[in-house]
């Protein structure tokens, strides 16, 4: 292995910064791996990953697939005292991993492999599954009534930012169907990127190759430039938290358009009158998704949303808004080892099904997907006939004629 005083200078200056960081503000109490949703069922733990980065021990950690089981759902830094982002730390020593020409441990060669793959594919076709690009609106074929100039419509004034998970996922269609449908009973001018749709880059950026998600993002702006729209919508948090937060970093501008998640934009749309929803009879309860809620600062919208639909009962599961825990679908670890993704995903369907709510309500595709397959190995959920929907998904079906 290649000592790590070796690897990139600017990088390692990186990692010597957060370390002082980090000595000069942890405490050393264990809130963060208290609060890991992988600590509970994997060998991670937060506290001792900070440990050798603050002792220069950073080659140790090279070498150990904890590393990138991180989900990076940033429930550490939520729970931290003195505001410490592991996160931030491990994105750098990630970075410096892919210098790495050799690596000893079985499971790390598996599944960087598998990284290499997911970013060979988004560098070669832009997205996550290396399907043919032009496979963006499958998901349309399935509408009743599709709308004229769904892709790339030349003066749209709301461009619907789909999501590689949405676009090639055929088990989260519904998803960017029933946004769709809103979309239409709004009688709004809004179109889909289709095949010009480049993945966000969010995967590069968790993988610890943020550099590499600029063409991307450069790509997507110009895209929504060509359309003349004043407004962008996206259904997924991750595609979200890029182009709102992190876009405007990787190109040194801020972006001439707007930028919502759809649980913003249906909160707008309901305030205003411009949707009418039926009754709904049942109890729900509302899962954060991570990017959404801890990083991006969404918690009122959704619940704004569920609190506008006549006769829902709306409960909140014990840990809500940023204490929130993980579904087990973010930071590639379904790439790099899905085996431990159901173990998340039981942790968080025993919370919410200590809510006895009868729905689970998301705002997320892939919270949706490692959800709905958790309730499926779920004795009491199957028998409760728990399910698992987006918010968008719940808001399409109670739209009154």
């Amino acid at each position: 292995m290649t000592p790590v005083g070796m690897l990139d200078p600017t990088l390692r200056e990186f990692v010597n910064a957060q370390s002082e960081q980090l000595i000069n503000r942890c405490f050393a109490c264990s809130k963060c791996t208290a609060g890991c949703p992988i600590a509970r069922v994997a060998d991670l733990r937060p506290a001792q990953l900070l440990r050798l980065v603050q002792f220069g021990l950073t080659d140790a950690l090279l070498n150990n697939p904890a590393l990138w089981r991180c989900l990076g759902c940033d429930l550490c830094g939520s729970r931290c005292p003195n505001d410490v982002h592991i996160g931030t730390m491990l994105a750098a020593v990630r970075k410096l991993a892919w210098q790495e020409s050799s690596f000893s441990d079985p499971a790390l060669v598996q599944g960087l492999e598998r990284l290499t793959a997911l970013k060979d594919n988004i560098e070669r076709v832009h997205n996550i599954t290396g399907d043919d690009n032009a496979n963006r609106l499958l998901w349309a074929q399935n509408l009743d009534q599709a709308p004229e100039g769904l892709e790339h419509k030349s003066g749209a004034e709301i461009v619907y930012f789909v999501g590689c998970v949405s676009s090639l996922f055929p088990q989260s269609y519904r998803i960017p169907q029933a946004m769709t449908q809103v979309l239409m009973g709004t009688g709004a001018k809004f179109t889909a990127l289709g095949g010009e749709e480049w993945c966000c880059g969010y995967p590069l950026i968790a993988a610890g190759l943020g550099e590499r998600a600029q063409k991307l993002a450069a790509h997507n702006v110009k895209s929504i430039q060509e359309i003349g729209a004043r407004e962008l919508v996206t259904t997924c948090p991750s595609c979200f938290h890029m182009w709102k937060h992190k876009y405007p970093e990787l190109l040194g501008a801020p972006l001439p358009f707007e930028v919502k998640h759809s649980t913003e934009f249906l909160q707008g749309l309901l305030s205003d009158g411009a949707l009418r929803l039926n009754p709904f009879k049942g109890t729900v309860t509302f899962h954060d998704p991570c990017d959404l809620c801890r990083k991006s600062d969404v918690f009122d919208a959704p619940r704004a949303v569920l609190d506008a639909i006549p006769g829902v009962r709306f409960v909140e599961m014990t840990n809500y808004g940023k204490n929130a825990l993980c579904c087990g679908g973010g930071g590639n670890l379904e790439t790099f080892d899905p085996s431990l993704v159901a173990q998340v995903s039981a942790e968080r369907l025993n919370d919410a099904m200590g809510t006895g709510a009868s729905i689970i309500v998301s705002a997320c595709q892939q919270c949706e997907r490692t959800l709905t397959s958790a309730t499926r190995k779920h004795e009491a959920a199957r028998k409760a006939r728990v399910k698992v929907m987006d918010i968008v998904e719940l808001v399409s079906q109670q739209l009154a004629n």
